[in-house]
């Protein structure tokens, strides 16, 4: 049974953020995740989080400008001590929080920028981010992303993702599997989860899910999702599965997809 988690930046912006974790339990929910914490002290949240008995499962380092259009700093020359500074604050709420993955965005590449020269600057960003989060028992996501919602996103497929984490070859590092963003880019979402789940190395450390094209509830859209939670069930996989959709409607009312599985949490 498919354990999920409300993604507060798209799910429940009926209600202020800090309110949110309170809809999200009421509606049944045992874990939440997030983009960023960013802008409320981390015991603050912490403090929403025990009220309502909730998990915090994921949410994403500093990802640079965000404001400006800037999409991860992880894999960007030129700004690899940002970087380091970015894993450590989100280190320093994960530690707070609870939550024992982070996630930390590649960042935007332009046509005429070397891919080489980023991929290079990827891969020992990683590597310092697993060392550092290693320490504290957290776990390195990374995740591909459709370009048709970030053009020019540097990460885009999943066995790309995987070769990274073989490189980096860090035990603490894993790929962060978003089923709506690989269906676009790729398709073909049942034998990727059974090629990677049981990898050797690397593997798969979180999963989101969304319906596919428009982003709307999972039961919205041209994937079969009961489906492959039975095959994620299958698979052996126990972790989060992150509600990174945005509701046609109301967020409430937009959850009778999800109600056999919150009701089985």
């Amino acid at each position: 049974m498919p354990r999920l988690a409300a993604n507060l930046t798209m799910m429940y912006n009926e209600h202020a953020f800090l309110d949110r974790f309170a809809a999200a339990a009421k509606d049944g929910f045992k874990g939440v995740e997030f983009l960023f914490p960013y802008e409320f002290p981390a015991a603050d949240i912490r403090a929403r989080l025990d009220e309502h008995g909730l998990t915090q499962a994921l949410f994403n380092a500093p990802p640079g400008d965000w404001a400006a259009g800037e999409r991860g700093i992880a894999s960007l020359p030129g700004r690899e001590d940002e970087f380091r500074a970015s894993v450590e604050k989100g280190l320093e709420y994960a530690a707070v929080l609870g939550n024992q993955k982070l996630h930390v965005m590649a960042g935007l590449i332009a046509p005429e920028q070397s891919r080489e020269q980023h991929r290079a600057v990827y891969l020992k960003n990683l590597e310092f981010a697993a060392k550092a989060a290693q320490s504290a028992g957290i776990g390195v996501v990374i995740e591909p992303i459709n370009t048709r919602d970030i053009p020019g996103f540097f990460l885009n497929r999943q066995d790309d993702a995987q070769s990274i984490c073989d490189e980096v070859g860090a035990p603490n590092l894993q790929v962060q599997f978003d089923l709506y963003h690989c269906q676009i880019v790729e398709g073909d979402l049942a034998v990727k989860l059974k090629r990677d789940m049981k990898r050797p190395n690397a593997g798969i450390g979180h999963i989101q899910v969304a319906g596919v094209p428009e982003r709307h509830e999972p039961d919205i859209g041209e994937v079969n999702y009961p489906y492959l939670f039975d095959l994620i069930d299958s698979l052996g996989y126990d972790g989060w599965i992150g509600c990174e959709y945005r509701p046609r409607a109301g967020t409430s009312e937009g959850l009778g997809w999800a109600k056999p599985y919150l009701q089985n949490t």
